[in-house]
């Protein structure tokens, strides 16, 4: 199956589409250990990073939007560039001890104006499958290999940003974060798939209902807030509890294994059985949410912090690509990206509101109350998916564009 999804996308396509997300993965802990080091300010680096979370929330579908309606050639490389300069600015800035505000405007802006390489992949993967007659097995093929780069980019990010701080400056990172985003992120706008195809609509219905979303569409939104505010819990969770182990430097590898295990299982989706339709997906993984978050609750020592989240892990990936194979067949083709876009800033935003409020739960009340919060979110994501009717929009047609 994923040597069909390789041989629909080419050599290159998935290459640089995964190299110009990875500075996405990057950015937030690099401005956070960049500002902390440099200003010598825990708060001020949390608003840094705070600031550039809520800019890529804020901005992300309006960027997907514009995608949608001019291509996505133009708006990804003005993108892209724009955000290899707003990065290095916050590098030279805080290595110039710039004020908090000067940090936390360009922090806003570097978040502004990430190009959404992952949801753009995803729905020009998905345009290119539905343009050559692919069935939805292929598709869900094609969303399962981009949930995995993007479960990999979010492993793979944290861990060259540790490094980078470890054997020489957290900066070091940021700069190779806005080198990829000028290159990859250019080659990501410039490949020739991106003026593959041009979304057009049927002429049996009116503009207005060409692009209505159905209510389902942002009862999904939801959930991938939740989903990310699962993150963000689980994130304060494991820093408190390793901390209190005395071990907080186990704390980047614990959350690393957990997305190791997502991405194998996020592969795997692929050989899940046709019949078993998305519906039936989003409630078995949200089930599993609940599940195997619970045991989160009772966790007290490493080892089975390890073990606890490593299979908590098993469960993100399947939620995550089944969500967005529900939006794909959900939402009209003319509002596709912009979709994507708002599922992967519900996740950004969730997480970074869940980090902040459960961060503090941890402070006061230990370990168990960050996870707490993980698992309410777990069992709103269940209760959605148990009430929530998932309906499909007339496909629109995908023609060449001009």
């Amino acid at each position: 199956m994923y040597r069909d999804t390789l041989s629909l996308l080419g050599p290159a396509l998935p290459v640089v589409s995964f190299l110009g997300r990875l500075p996405t993965a990057m950015c937030q802990l690099g401005s956070l250990l960049l500002v902390a080091e440099t200003s010598g300010s825990l708060a001020t680096a949390g608003l840094t990073g705070g600031a550039l979370a809520a800019g890529q929330t804020v901005a992300g579908p309006l960027i997907g939007r514009l995608a949608d309606r001019h291509g996505q050639r133009g708006i990804v490389l003005a993108a892209s560039l724009a955000n290899a300069v707003a990065v290095t600015a916050l590098v030279l800035a805080a290595l110039a001890d710039a004020p908090t505000g000067a940090l936390v405007a360009l922090g806003a802006l570097a978040g502004a104006t990430v190009p959404q390489v992952g949801p753009l992949a995803r729905t020009r993967s998905v345009a290119l499958a539905r343009r050559s007659g692919a069935d939805d097995r292929t598709v869900g093929a094609v969303l399962s290999f981009e949930g995995t780069l993007d479960e990999v980019s979010f492993v793979l990010g944290p861990a060259l940003v540790g490094l980078a701080a470890a054997f020489a400056h957290p900066a070091a990172a940021l700069v190779l974060a806005a080198l990829l985003l000028a290159v990859c992120g250019t080659a990501f706008a410039l490949h020739p798939t991106a003026r593959a195809l041009a979304p057009v609509v049927t002429t049996r219905t009116s503009a207005a209902e060409r692009t209505r979303l159905p209510g389902s569409a942002y009862a999904l939104r939801g959930t991938m807030v939740l989903q990310g505010a699962m993150f963000g819990a689980s994130q304060a969770g494991i820093t408190a509890l390793t901390e209190q182990l005395g071990a907080p430097a186990q704390a980047g590898l614990v959350y690393a294994a957990m997305g190791v295990m997502s991405a194998a299982v996020g592969l795997s989706m692929a050989a899940v059985p046709a019949r078993i339709g998305l519906t039936t997906r989003w409630r078995a993984a949200t089930a599993g949410l609940v599940v195997l978050s619970a045991p989160l609750l009772l966790v007290d020592s490493l080892g089975a912090l390890y073990a606890v989240v490593v299979v908590l892990g098993a469960a993100y990936a399947p939620h995550l690509i089944t969500v967005f194979g529900l939006t794909e067949r959900t939402v009209p083709a003319a509002r596709l990206a912009e979709s994507m876009a708002f599922l992967t800033s519900g996740i950004v935003g969730g997480q970074a509101l869940a980090l902040a409020v459960s961060g503090r739960l941890a402070e006061g009340h230990g370990a168990p109350a960050a996870f707490a919060v993980a698992v309410g979110a777990a069992v709103a994501c269940a209760v959605l998916s148990w009430t929530v009717r998932v309906a499909s929009p007339v496909r629109e047609e995908l023609t060449p564009a001009a």
